[in-house]
């Protein structure tokens, strides 16, 4: 799934959704009313953050309102830190005085 979430995020189309999705829940129309592209196109994008579990999406009436999901966000910097080596690990770090 983690892979899943970094391809979605490679894209700049993709990070505008994202971003655009960080204040507030949008419906696709509104989504697309903000790129200079085919209604098909912003949809395709959409489908790929749903697949990756970055947005969920729920029907309300005729319209599809998308919304982030802050998990996948987290489990994904979660990730990051792993790699960097700054996870919070599961021992305790601290030193007394005088350790080196």
């Amino acid at each position: 799934m983690i892979d899943r979430t970094f391809r979605a995020l490679a894209d700049p189309t993709r990070r505008e959704i994202l971003r655009l999705l960080k204040d507030r829940d949008l419906a696709a129309g509104d989504l697309a009313a903000h790129f200079d592209m085919a209604f098909a196109s912003v949809s395709h994008h959409l489908q790929v953050l749903r697949d990756s579990g970055l947005v969920q999406s729920r029907r309300e009436g005729q319209f599809i309102i998308y919304s982030l999901n802050t998990t996948v966000f987290q489990d994904a910097l979660q990730h990051l830190m792993g790699i960097a080596g700054t996870a919070p690990s599961k021992k305790s770090t601290t030193r007394k005085r005088g350790d080196s």
